[in-house]
């Protein structure tokens, strides 16, 4: 017998994760990525690398001997980095030496984000701009989708473009 304790129907987890993505992707949080999209594209960054349509094409020229170096020097810092700090603190576990581990340890991860950064310098800051616009444009456009297109033809506040010249 049930004393006033009413029967509630179940929904299948199916029915139940379908409607939640359907929140997700059309709801609050689809609104606030698009409007987080709409802040950066008025971005002079942002507007001039959907205006110029930005593209990877520098990536197909002839690399100089400074950007190899530079490009070995960053796969060196990855190759000692993480690996080399597990080592030597394997060596200092061994050892029963926590002292090896205390200098050594930090001493070869400084060293590898000093090969790091030395490579990117080296590398040059050329490439990593093309691939930053590139990646700016095809993730506004995904995000904007044809917005993208009306947001680069407009002006943006207080830019050169909008003052008059005397």
């Amino acid at each position: 017998m049930q004393l006033g304790i009413r029967t509630i129907r179940q929904t299948p987890l199916k029915t139940i994760i379908k409607s939640y993505l359907e929140y997700i992707f059309t709801g609050t949080i689809l609104s606030i990525i698009k409007k987080t999209g709409l802040y950066f594209a008025q971005k002079e960054f942002c507007r001039a690398a959907i205006d110029e349509h930005a593209d990877l094409s520098i990536f197909k020229e002839k690399l100089s001997a400074v950007v190899i170096a530079g490009l070995i020097l960053i796969t060196i810092s990855y190759i000692i980095g993480i690996p080399a700090v597990f080592i030597i603190g394997g060596i200092a576990a061994w050892l029963k030496n926590p002292t090896f581990g205390v200098i050594g340890i930090p001493l070869i991860y400084g060293l590898s984000w000093l090969l790091l950064m030395l490579g990117l310098y080296l590398a040059g800051p050329k490439y990593g701009k093309a691939f930053s616009r590139w990646a700016v444009r095809v993730i506004l456009e995904k995000i904007l989708g044809d917005e993208a297109k009306t947001i680069r033809s407009l002006p943006q506040e207080g830019s050169k473009s909008d003052t008059t010249k005397n």
